[in-house]
């Protein structure tokens, strides 16, 4: 198989750092694209066994996980003390180690089951007209949530008692830690159920289709446990950043075998300009979820699906 060149590197490497995120997904759009511009694109950039496409893309999902880690970092920060402090101390104690622990056990079922099938599906499905189709399904699945099946956020019942006014003038003052917009956030995700927090984790396992986005059906599997757009979106971004990285490094020999010499360039090159784009696009939408909902990309998603069965049915 031919190798990957820089162009296409760097083209590829701006579409999976921002397609990784976006509730669009990567591997769809890394298969679609190819296909659509055909010729030397699609010979070089083929989904096909020992293909230096896939270890040129394992190169780029190390780079976009990286993203994440620098821009969550004080996050990660908070939960690795968290996880560290709960197992020095055997005790779940305080939102950061509830939080830890929710995110270990919300990736094991993804990482076991990316383990067994990834590698069947992407060879048995990794073609346009399955990629197509899953395109268009996951454009639906949003665009349904958001029309049909987002669960009530309802606010608790407020106690007779609170009702009254208290006056505190004469009380001593204790100064009190501000905690930032994130840590409510994580504070927020923290008071899931252990179940509910599998549950939306062993929704990224849909994401080995290809076609079906990590972060659009982490998203609505949130959603439909009752989280915000913000707090959805935010969760879904912590709990893939393991799941990219562990899958990444685990691959990432592949890219240094005598076959895939040629391609460690561009692989160098994409993955800085993926990392760049996740990074970009990971700031985009953490602001973007605060107010706004997953229907344009729901939109994009039929459109895009729809279009590329007809293009390549025909």
């Amino acid at each position: 198989m031919s190798a990957v060149t820089y162009f296409e590197a760097i083209v590829v490497g701006a579409l999976q750092g921002v397609s990784e995120l976006f509730p669009v997904s990567s591997l769809g759009h890394s298969i679609l694209l190819p296909a659509w511009i055909g010729g030397k694109w699609a010979q070089d950039l083929s989904m096909g066994k020992d293909s230096p496409y896939l270890a040129v893309l394992v190169a780029m999902h190390v780079a976009t996980a990286l993203a994440l880690v620098v821009f969550f970092r004080r996050d990660w920060v908070r939960i690795v003390r968290g996880l560290w402090t709960s197992i020095r101390d055997r005790e779940v104690a305080d939102p950061d180690q509830r939080l830890a622990w929710l995110l270990v056990l919300a990736t094991i079922p993804v990482g076991i089951a990316g383990l067994l099938l990834e590698s069947a599906l992407r060879n048995f499905l990794g073609k346009p007209v399955p990629t197509a189709i899953f395109l268009a399904l996951n454009g639906a699945v949003l665009l349904a949530v958001e029309r049909f099946g987002r669960a009530k956020q309802e606010a608790p019942p407020v106690p007779a008692a609170a009702e009254q006014t208290i006056d505190f003038s004469a009380e001593v003052t204790m100064p009190m830690r501000a905690i930032s917009v994130e840590e409510a956030s994580d504070r927020r995700l923290s008071r899931l159920g252990v179940g509910e927090a599998v549950l939306i984790g062993a929704a990224q396992i849909l994401a080995l289709f290809p076609g079906i986005s990590r972060s659009g059906i982490t998203m609505v599997a949130g959603l439909r446990r009752g989280l915000s757009h913000e707090d959805s979106a935010r969760f879904a971004f912590l709990l893939a950043t393991p799941v990219i990285l562990a899958a990444g490094v685990l691959k990432m020999p592949s890219l240094f075998t005598e076959e895939n010499r040629a391609s460690l360039g561009p692989a160098l090159a994409g993955s800085i300009v993926a990392g760049v784009a996740a990074y970009i696009a990971v700031r985009f939408l953490t602001s973007y979820f605060e107010t706004r909902t997953l229907t344009p990309f729901a939109i994009y998603c039929v459109v895009a699906g729809i279009a590329s069965l007809g293009y390549f049915l025909v």
